[in-house]
């Protein structure tokens, strides 16, 4: 997921968090310990756009992974200085 991001979206500085031990056994657990994460993202692209904006960026820029390999993906997307 990190290279794909990084390739969408150039210069952001990119915290990715895996959460699926947090959630083992729960919903959407498949038991690859790659099903939940957060994403900590800040991108001077971002300025000027909304949070559902910014949230569908980084859906697109990930493809297929959130609903078939990714359960859960808590996104937090900033524009610098904010």
């Amino acid at each position: 997921m990190e290279a794909l991001l990084a390739a969408a979206f150039p210069g952001a500085n990119i915290l990715l968090s895996n959460d699926s031990a947090k959630h083992r056994g729960h919903a959407g657990d498949d038991g690859s310990g790659e099903s939940h994460f957060s994403l900590s993202i800040e991108w001077a692209g971002f300025a000027g756009q909304n949070r559902v904006a910014r949230q569908r960026a980084v859906n697109k820029a990930l493809g297929d992974l959130p609903g078939e390999r990714v359960h859960a993906l808590a996104i937090r997307a900033t524009a610098p200085g904010e």
